[in-house]
This record gives structure tokens, C-alpha cells and sequence, in this order.
């Protein structure tokens, strides 16, 4: 039974929110919440330069760790067993690795821990339009009252929770007010996530603790499911790092898939797959990606924001690779009106031509500024290098992290 009680004030929505994770976890019968296994991404319907490596993904996930270290407790029988099918279901050919790889990029822009991109895998086993029998529903499992509370709509017609973007941005807005509450500490953050800050920080008192000295495993007054939780993201993520087949779990990490990012419709769409159709995306993709939208495009009051897949150098300052563009490709406003694709979006998506200054050969070195969520996979295939050239022209090795801000030399040096 779940021990959240109303509560008014600021912290009223706030509570809600981590009530919403303790209910979910009480009453979840995991086996019934999620929605059958979904066909597998069709690669072919996504562009090159809309896909990623799965292997930079988990690389930028175990760079974002607050606690890579694994000891014996948390790779023990106990969560081996429990966790047994983890890998596996992260290199699966669906749509899990690249909505990992959406959740670790969020988070690491708001500069949190990765460990919390492992909450939807416990929750919901990555599926955005799971839903629970008792009531919550999508990747995060959140109740209607905690959805609600963090500008999440949910009405007849249209459900956010099941919005990938929605949920996941209000997510990571707590978490980061958690995160920032209790001091930087993981932990603790997750434990308020599960049970409420205010209980954490009632049991603090009684300890005699502080966000700078807390033990969070020796708390008093807790239950024993947030104890777990803590334990749980801890054990998921070093059974990832110590799979028994490794070597051939990270060859398999190491295939293309799509990068995802939020777009958001233009407020004259009124069709999905009309939409995808006009932006080259595929629409059944986008679909398994958005179920909330399968109703339609809802009229809200901000724009409806989807996931979709997105090129790296989307909205990048970096200057592009060189490649000539004959001629634009005429818009019809007039048409669109009236397609369900909305009329912007038409505008919008027109190539536009190089300026004659940019479509000579450069003699200069080229080189790239990295940006949030780009890796040497993902820029190496953008410039039609092998990774491993590019990490040799800058003196990396095949392990190293990119960092956004970083300058990467693209040419050999002349001799």
C-alpha cells in the first residue's frame, strides 16, 4: 500500500511526482505492463546522417556515471539473476538503444547522472506507450495527478505520458531539482525520487545527517523498495560493464541506429504520417516512437512535440561538409494547407543553396567543433572518415570521449 498522503504547497506537485515512482513500484506486475514486443527498425528508412552508433551511445552513458566502480554486491547472483536479460534487451534490433540514447543525452545536458537513464529500463522496460493496470503509464510510469502537476497534459483524446519528450523532460526537470537539493549526491536524489524529498530529508534530521555526511544506505525510517531502488540502478548499470559475453555484447552494441531528438509540429499538422511522409521520416516508426498520438495530433495549447530521428548537425553553427545542391526544391504553400503537414514545414524543408563562395575546394585544414551528443562514429561519418582516423589526427585513443567545445583537426597535417 502506497504511504503518499495529498500534500499542498510548493511541494505539492513535487511529492506527487516521487509518490507516483513508490505507487508504480508496489503495485507493477511488470510482466502485464508492457505492450508486445515491437518489429524491429527498418534501417534502410532512416538517412545515414540521421543514425549513430549504439556503442558512442553506451560510451557516453558510462561516461556520464557518478559510480562506475562495481563491487561483488552489486554484480552478485541476486541481480544477475533479476537483470540476467538486460543486455540482451539493449542490443535487440528495436527501439530501445537509440530512446537510451535520447534519455543519456538529455540528462547529460542537464548535467545529471546517467545512472538515472536506467529508470525507464526498471519502469518500463523502455516502452513509451507501456502501461500499468493500476494506473501508470509510458516510459517513466508516471500516475495522471504527477503528470499533471509537471505540465504534462493528459485529457480525453491525448495522453503525454506516453509522449517520449513530455515525460521525459519532466523527469529530468525534478530530477535535476533533487539532484541539486541533496547536494549532488545520486543517491539520495534517487531515493527522494522513489519516496519524496520530504521523507529523505525528515530522515536526514533524525540521523543527524546533511546532503555533505548522508549515508544513504543507513537512513532510518525508509522502506526497504527505496533502499533497493538505489541498489538496483547501481547493479543494472555494472551488469552492463561485466555482461558475460562482452566482447561480442559490445560488437553488437556497435551497429547504426537512429539518433533522436525532439521536433516539434507545426499547429496546422493534423496527420502523423503525413507529416513523416513529407519530411522523409518513416511514419510506422514514428508511430511505435509516439503512441500518444494515436488519435491524431491534439490541439493544445504549445506545440505537440515528437521524436524523431534528426541529423547530427542539426541546428549546428559548425560549418558543413562540402557538397553542391543543384537547385531548390519549389515549395506549395497553398497545397499544404490542406495535407495535414502544416504549411511551414514545407517552407521549412527546402534545401537551399550554398553560397558559390562555399562550393570551392578548401586548401585549409578543415577542422569540427564538437557539439552535445556527437562522438567520432557519428562526425567521423559525416566528414567520410574511418573513427579510427580521426582520433589518430588528433592524438586519441580508440576509448577517449569527446567532449562538446573539443576541436577536432579533420585533415593530416601536410608534410
Amino acid at each position: 500500500m502506497s504511504r503518499c498522503r495529498p500534500q499542498r504547497g510548493r511541494g505539492a506537485g513535487l511529492l506527487a511526482l516521487a509518490c507516483s515512482l513508490a505507487v508504480g513500484l508496489v503495485h507493477a506486475s511488470p510482466a502485464g505492463a508492457l505492450p508486445p514486443a515491437q518489429p524491429p527498425i527498418e534501417l534502410v528508412s532512416v538517412p545515414p546522417s540521421q543514425r549513430e552508433s549504439g556503442l558512442e551511445i553506451y560510451q557516453r552513458f558510462r561516461a556520464g556515471l557518478a559510480e562506475p566502480q562495481c563491487d561483488a554486491a552489486a554484480t552478485g547472483p541476486r541481480w544477475k539473476k533479476q537483470f540476467a536479460h538486460a543486455p540482451g534487451q539493449l542490443v535487440k534490433s528495436d527501439d530501445v538503444l537509440p530512446l537510451f540514447g535520447y534519455v543519456v543525452d538529455a540528462l547529460r545536458e542537464a548535467h545529471l547522472p546517467t545512472e538515472f537513464a536506467l529508470i525507464p529500463f526498471v519502469e518500463s522496460g523502455y516502452k513509451p506507450g507501456a502501461r500499468n493496470s493500476s494506473g501508470p503509464a509510458g516510459l517513466w510510469q508516471f500516475i495522471g495527478v504527477t503528470a499533471r502537476n509537471h505540465g504534462v497534459p493528459v485529457r480525453a483524446g491525448y495522453d503525454g505520458r506516453l509522449s517520449p519528450v513530455d515525460s521525459t523532460q519532466a523527469a529530468v526537470r525534478y530530477l535535476k531539482t533533487l539532484h541539486g537539493m541533496f547536494g549532488g549526491d545520486w543517491r539520495l536524489a534517487v531515493m527522494a525520487y522513489n519516496a519524496g524529498e520530504y521523507r529523505v530529508l525528515q530522515s536526514m534530521r533524525r540521523a543527524g545527517m546533511n546532503a555533505q555526511n548522508a549515508r544513504p544506505a543507513e537512513l532510518p525510517g525508509l522502506s526497504s523498495i527505496t533502499y533497493a531502488y538505489v541498489e538496483k540502478l547501481h547493479a543494472l548499470a555494472c551488469i552492463f560493464e561485466q555482461a558475460d559475453d562482452r566482447g561480442e555484447w559490445l560488437k553488437r552494441l556497435d551497429r547504426p541506429v537512429p539518433r533522436l531528438a525532439a521536433h516539434a509540429l507545426p499547429r496546422d499538422a493534423t496527420n502523423l504520417e503525413r507529416w513523416a511522409n513529407a519530411n522523409g521520416h518513416d511514419s510506422l516508426l514514428l508511430k511505435r516512437l509516439n503512441p500518444g498520438l494515436g488519435q491524431g495530433i491534439p490541439r493544445l495549447e504549445k506545440p505537440v512535440r515528437i521524436l524523431a530521428p534528426t541529423p547530427i548537425d542539426a541546428g549546428s553553427d559548425s560549418p558543413m561538409s562540402l557538397q553542391v545542391v543543384s537547385a531548390p526544391v519549389p515549395t506549395d504553400e497553398d497545397s499544404a494547407k490542406d495535407s495535414g503537414i502544416g504549411a511551414a514545414t514545407v517552407a521549412a524543408t527546402a534545401p537551399r543553396v550554398a553560397p558559390a563562395s562555399r562550393m570551392t575546394a578548401a586548401t585549409a585544414r578543415r577542422s569540427h567543433t564538437v557539439r552535445s551528443g556527437e562522438s567520432a562514429w557519428t562526425i567521423a561519418r559525416r566528414y567520410g572518415l574511418k573513427p579510427q582516423q580521426l582520433l589518430s589526427r588528433n592524438g586519441l585513443k580508440s576509448d577517449s570521449v569527446l567532449r562538446p567545445g573539443m576541436v577536432l583537426a579533420l585533415d593530416e597535417k601536410n608534410p
